[in-house]
């Protein structure tokens, strides 16, 4: 025990004096930065060894993990024998467990599973960078702190010139957490003042922070709370580049919407005018806009994005094919609401028939889908995520999973529960259909929303490459589901469904909607607020 903890105990004496020097002296900006930076690294490389040690015990670690979360004289005891673990990285099922008593089973069976927590991911600000912060990180972290160092030991590991001084530039709109930091508790990492990320508007905080990357030409990394956040940004970069040159050269802000005189006059007072950079804008815009992000920064190496969840899939198979041309795409986070502690896993599909088990983290397939259980502290037990995951493969003993639909994104107005990728998948194929269309953006509605006529869809689409639809083609959404979907083809055969109806909107009307929203989240696909319906129908153009 005491040589083990030796080499943290002697981290911590090192990460302290390198912390130490950057708070009590006075010094210069690219040696706090490097200094702080070192220290970083130092307490990143412990908690990756940390996580490595604990991913070939992942049962005992939750049995662990759970006796910590609850109170005091409520843990329950040790199981009082081993369950069958699974191999890293084999695949098939694994030897049905004995269940003891004792241990997650009897957490398990004292408290049922409640009913789903929101779903939606707020751009919470992250940790701020402290010495106590810092010290403690090499014995022992929070999740949300353990997370940021594990995220800058494989940046820093995979591209070692990512964490450049002032190399990276945020796009991210946090209006209820001022000066929040973007991914990395670093200040000095980033070009982009924080203040700009807690703008009143979306718009006008996404510009300001574009108008900030672009005086940067040594750009390293490009990051973004959100993937629709990115694409909203390279969106105001296509329309709006000629005034942001404008801009760049005199070293002003434009005065718009959302920019308050006095922020507008602080954030300028950081500008100085760049001719030659706008120039270099100018000239790289007329040439067109596919692979721009490389063009205007030619060291860029990684684009960085928020946790690809459901609908922000998107906006990231849409990057790489334009502006982001050439570029790896970086999702490291994989967030939900809460501060969860405990996560347990139901295999999909659920039958009500059968008594319900879930699984724990060396308990699952790979292959198989599970809706995720989370429990985040004493009297939040056994809470359904509304997220349905997919175990991709395993490291050592610990699943590798990707996102697959969210709950609350079901499409129904029978019970015939279309979910939200199926249905995706079923659009594309129809706008497949379309000669010279390219799916932009979209959101359904349900005719509840509505509240008139008989049960049916109504689809809102933006399109690449086509202004109008033909009836012809509006119905080939339809008959794509009913191919699909045989109990949706069967209420449509009945007439319990009605036709499903088309809309093309014009281009930004997502933009509007997203802004819309209040709030920075994964962009929802089935709309179920009618002031938000009102926005995107006063956006329809065919």
């Amino acid at each position: 025990m005491l040589l083990s903890a030796a080499p943290g105990v002697m981290l911590a004496a090192v990460v302290a004096l390198l912390v130490a020097v950057c708070v009590v002296l006075p010094s210069p900006p690219p040696l706090r930065h490097l200094l702080l930076r070192a220290a970083l690294l130092r307490a990143s490389g412990w908690q990756r060894r940390r996580l490595e040690l604990q991913s070939t015990d992942v049962r005992h670690g939750q049995e662990r993990r759970l006796r910590r979360l609850l109170p005091p004289g409520a843990a329950p005891g040790e199981p009082d024998g081993e369950r069958g673990q699974r191999a890293a990285g084999a695949a098939g099922r694994p030897s049905e467990p004995r269940r003891p008593p004792g241990g997650s089973d009897a957490f398990r069976e004292r408290h049922p599973p409640s009913p789903c927590c929101d779903d939606g991911e707020r751009a919470e600000p992250l940790p701020p960078l402290s010495l106590w912060a810092v010290l403690r990180s090499c014995w022992s972290a929070e999740p949300a702190l353990q997370g940021l160092l594990l995220y800058l030991h494989a940046l820093h590991r995979t591209f070692p010139q990512a964490l450049t001084l002032r190399g990276t530039a945020l796009l991210g709109w946090a209006p209820t957490a001022p000066r929040a930091p973007g991914f990395c508790p670093l200040p000095t990492l980033y070009c982009t003042p924080p203040e700009a990320a807690a703008l009143p508007l979306r718009s006008a905080a996404l510009r300001v922070q574009l108008l900030f990357a672009l005086r940067t030409r040594s750009l390293r990394v490009l990051e973004a709370r959100l993937p629709n956040e990115l694409h909203d940004a390279l969106v105001a970069l296509r329309d709006g580049w000629a005034e942001l040159a404008h801009d760049l050269a005199l070293g002003t802000l434009s005065p718009q919407p959302g920019l308050p005189e006095e922020m507008r006059g602080r954030l300028q007072a950081l500008l100085v005018p760049d001719g030659t950079r706008a120039a270099e804008l100018r000239a790289e815009c007329e040439r067109g806009f596919e692979g721009i992000v490389r063009r205007l920064w030619p060291q860029l190496q990684v684009v960085v994005v928020g946790t690809v969840r459901g609908g922000e899939r998107l906006y990231c198979d849409a990057l790489p094919w334009a502006a982001c041309e050439g570029l790896p795409l970086y999702c490291p986070w994989y967030r939900v609401a809460g501060e969860w502690a405990f996560c347990e896993f139901l295999p999909c599909p659920v039958d009500e028939k059968e008594e319900q088990h879930t699984a724990l983290l060396g308990e699952l397939w790979e292959g198989r889908e599970y809706t995720l259980i989370l429990t985040a502290r004493p009297g939040e037990y056994r809470c359904r995520a509304g997220e349905v995951l997919r175990v991709a493969g395993f490291h050592k003993q610990c699943p590798v999973v990707e996102p697959v639909r969210r709950e609350s994104q079901v499409l129904s107005v029978r019970g015939e529960s279309i979910p939200e990728e199926q249905f995706c998948r079923s659009l594309h194929r129809a706008v497949g259909m379309w000669p010279g269309a390219r799916l932009m953006d979209y959101i359904c509605v349900e005719s509840t929303l509505l509240g008139a006529g008989a049960p049916h869809y109504e689809v809102f689409v933006e399109l690449w490459g086509l202004r109008d639809l033909s009836e012809e083609q509006r119905h080939k959404l339809d008959h794509c589901l009913q191919e699909d979907f045989p109990i949706y083809k069967l209420f449509r055969f009945k007439g319990s469904i009605g036709p499903l109806r088309l809309h093309l909107v014009g281009a930004g009307a997502f933009t509007r909607l997203r802004e819309a929203m209040g709030c920075p989240v994964p962009m929802p696909r089935v709309l179920r607020e009618e002031r938000l319906l009102a926005v995107i129908q006063g956006t329809v153009i065919s």
